[in-house]
Formats: structure tokens, sequence, C-alpha cells
């Protein structure tokens, strides 16, 4: 699948970005009807991603989108059998309009602009300039998204450690952080937090009352990688400094900049400006300023390779790979994850009930602990956005009552939905574009397994005291 080939493909779509809601007479199957075999083919794509690239390295290389065209299909071709044709086109349709392309057009806009921003001269990297590299990037990922932080910086710390033997911890910490940890400032920083934005919670409401938590895992997390990085440092026995010239640290590609700054910004004006306009697409309600938001995101997209010089992407490393993979495994994923969202919609009158009861006290007042572990162990392997809303919409779903009365328990569900996401590859969207950049650099990377190793050996006691901190 060739980048030409995939900016068409997307702009065919583009007038049907993204859907809010679904007709009343749309048909819709229920989740409460389905049992827990439909969750079989999302258990084996995450296998897949799993297990392949290390048993079958070649095989996965040239037919991972195959593999994940496979599992699809085993949720499309028995859902349509079973419940008709016009019920699967429905499914497919809406979650393509709500939840895939939207999802797709914002990454590939922050990519494309990211990926002509070059950040150039001789940065070298030491425990202490990783360790500053790594708050950097922490901090803009609240203002630019962990997508576009994380996209921006991992190509620089790349070639920072480009003469570092023992590096494998600092795209691990990138990930923890860059990619996740600071995504939980604003709205603007991570999917969940800004669906709950266009759900009424006020834009700096996560600035204020996520702040302590991201701050204790952010420091946390920056004095123990200073430790460990220091110590594979001077077990290198201080390595040379880096082979490149001296030169001051400039950017390349500076219009990029701006470019960034509109994508920003027509994120967040999506979400305030409300004209009333709207029309439907089979069932499928659109509304104006979403269409608008993500035709704005392509036309940068196209306008930022437009303008960004060959030369500047080609000495940034830049390449459609990443982009490409994550694309085709995030189709798979979000077909196959469908059946499995649907039963925790359903709550009480679904198959998993005895998790979704978890969440509400004796009392009936909501547990707070379960709503932050049961959310981000859900995000950590579900989409963290749409798990975001299922808790949402259990706590009530009132936004002024949750900022409220409710307060603890929407940092709850934001933090667990935001924080957990670094658990795995696949928690959330930067970690995979993290790790496939950095392959194609030459550097390989922890297995899916080998990941989780470290992400449970240092988050989870992490989370721990987090729990035992605010929760």
């Amino acid at each position: 699948m060739k980048p030409r080939h995939l900016l068409p493909g997307l702009l065919t779509f583009a007038f049907a970005l993204p859907a809010l809601a679904a007709g009343a007479d749309a048909p819709a199957i229920e989740g409460r009807h389905l049992g827990l075999a439909w969750m079989i083919p999302f258990a084996g794509i995450l296998l897949s991603i799993a297990i392949l690239p290390l048993a079958a390295p070649s095989f996965w290389h040239h037919h991972f989108g195959k593999v994940s065209a496979a599992w699809a299909a085993m949720i499309v071709v028995p859902f349509a059998v079973l419940h008709g044709v016009p019920t699967a086109a429905y499914e497919i349709i809406h979650l393509l309009l709500l939840d895939y392309i939207p999802f797709i057009v914002l990454l590939l806009a922050l990519f494309t602009v990211t990926g002509g921003i070059h950040i150039k001269g001789n940065l070298y990297g030491s425990p202490s300039m990783n360790t500053a590299l790594l708050a950097i990037g922490t901090v803009l990922a609240g203002w630019m998204g962990t997508t576009g932080a994380s996209m921006l910086l991992i190509r620089p710390i790349i070639r920072a450690n480009d003469d570092r033997r023992h590096k494998i911890h600092v795209f691990v910490f990138f990930i923890f952080l860059v990619s996740n940890i600071g995504g939980a400032l604003t709205p603007l920083g991570d999917p969940p937090l800004f669906l709950g934005f266009l759900k009424g919670v006020s834009f700096f409401w996560t600035t204020e009352h996520l702040f302590g938590e991201m701050l204790v895992c952010a420091l946390v997390l920056l004095a123990l990688f200073y430790v460990i990085d220091s110590y594979w440092y001077r077990k290198e026995g201080r390595p040379k400094p880096d082979p490149t010239p001296e030169t001051p640290v400039r950017i390349e590609g500076g219009v990029n900049v701006i470019l960034l700054a509109a994508i920003v910004g027509a994120v967040l004006a999506s979400g305030t400006w409300k004209p009333g306009v709207h029309f439907t697409v089979f069932h499928v309600t659109l509304e104006l300023q979403n269409v608008l938001r993500d035709l704005i995101l392509v036309a940068i997209c196209l306008l930022s390779l437009r303008v960004t010089s060959r030369a500047s992407r080609i000495d940034n490393g830049f390449s459609w790979g990443p982009m490409i993979e994550v694309a085709k495994l995030f189709a798979g994923i979000f077909i196959t994850i469908a059946p499995a969202l649907a039963i925790l919609r359903a709550g009480k009158d679904g198959v998993l009930a005895p998790l979704v009861a978890l969440v509400t006290g004796p009392d009936g007042q909501p547990n707070d602990i379960w709503y932050f572990w049961l959310t981000g162990i859900l995000s950590s392997f579900l989409d963290n956005a749409p798990t975001y809303l299922v808790f949402f919409n259990l706590a009530g779903g009132d936004a002024n009552l949750l900022m409220g009365a409710l307060a603890s328990t929407l940092a709850a569900i934001s933090c667990g939905a935001v924080f957990m996401g670094a658990n795995s590859y696949i928690g959330n969207a930067p970690n995979f574009m993290v790790k496939a950049v950095v392959e194609e650099a030459g550097i390989r990377m922890p297995s899916f397994f080998g990941y989780m190793a470290w992400s449970c050996g240092i988050l989870l006691p992490l989370f721990v005291l987090l729990t035992w901190i605010f929760f």
C-alpha cells in the first residue's frame, strides 16, 4: 500500500468523517445479545501481533495486513450471516465513520506534519540530555497530543543515542512518558479526554484535576529513568561523543510548526463551534463541525507534503512505513474490538456484567479504585477512547455531575484511560508508531510480551502508588 494510494482513500471518506450518533431506526445489534465467542477474533489479532513478529518475522513483515484482514473477516462474515447484511453493513460503516477514519486522519496529519520538522544539531544522548528530552516531550504531549509530541521528538532522540550500546530503555520510557502520561494535561493530549470535552467536560478541568496524578507519575518515571540511564552510561565506559559535526541546534521545516498549530486549532474548534448543521449517512448522523475539521486535517496533511522540502524529510528519516503499519493493524483491531465494546456498553445486561458490577459499591456509590483499574486494564488492550466513554456513561454520563460531586470518579476514569494505555504496544496508537519508527531506524525493540515485562515491572507498582495517594 503506497502513500499515494493511502491519501486518496482517505479523501474518498472525507465527507463522512466522524459520526456522532446513530439514527433511532439503525439496524444495530445490541451488546446484550452477544456472547463471549465474539471476542475470539480480537484475542486472535492481539496474539498475532504478540507472537508472529517473533515466530515468523519474514511472514509477518510481508503479510501483517492480510493477517489483520483475516481476523476482521472472522467478525464481518459471521455477523452478516447471523444478523443480516444490512446490520453488518451498518456496524462497519458506523465503525468507519465514528472511529477508524477520524482516528487515522488525525494520526496521518500529525505524522506528516511532525515528519517535516527536522531538528538539526548535535544532541548527545547523555543521561541528563535524555532526561531533559523526555521531560520536554511529556509537557508537549499535553498541548500537541501524544501522537504529535511522539512523532516530533522520536527521531531526534534516536539520533542523540545513535552511538549508545544500551538504549532500548530510552524508547520504552519515551513511550511511557511522551506517548501516554503527558497526554493528561488537556483534552488535546489524548483522544479519551477529547471525547470527554465533546461530552461537556470543560477544557481546563483535566489540567486542574489530573495535574497532581500526572506530576507524580512523570517525576517518578523521570527519576527512575535517570538512574537506569546513568547506570548503563557508566557501564558503557562513557561513550565517545556523537560523531556528527558539532552544530547549533536549529529547526528546518518551520512552516510545519504553524501547520501543527493549525491542527490543534482545528481539533479545538470542532469541540467549541456548534452550528447545529447535520446530515445522515446510512443511519449515521454527521455534524458539520466534525466534517470540516477532518477535511481541514487532510488539507493540512497535503499542504505539509507540498511545502516541505524532500531533503528535510530524507534527513529526518521520514517514511510511510510506520503509518501504513498502524493503518492496517488498527483497521483489524477496530473491527474486532467492536463486539467487546458493545458487550461492555450493555452493562449489567451483557455477559461481562460481573466485571461491570465491580465499579459500584453496595451503597450505590461509584468505586473510584475499580473505575481506575478497570478503565486502565481495558484501555491497555482495547482502544482507550471508546473504553473511556463506556465508563463515563456507567458513571452517569452527566458532565456537570462528574465534574462536581463525582470529580474523583471522572479523574479515576481519565487517569485509567490515559496512563494505562502505556501498558502495551496497542494501548495507544503512538506506542505502536514509536515502535515502528525505532525499528525502521535499525534498532530492535522489545517484543509484545517483552515490552509488557517492562510495563508490568515499572508501571503497575507506580499505579498502585497512584491508587494509594489519589483514589
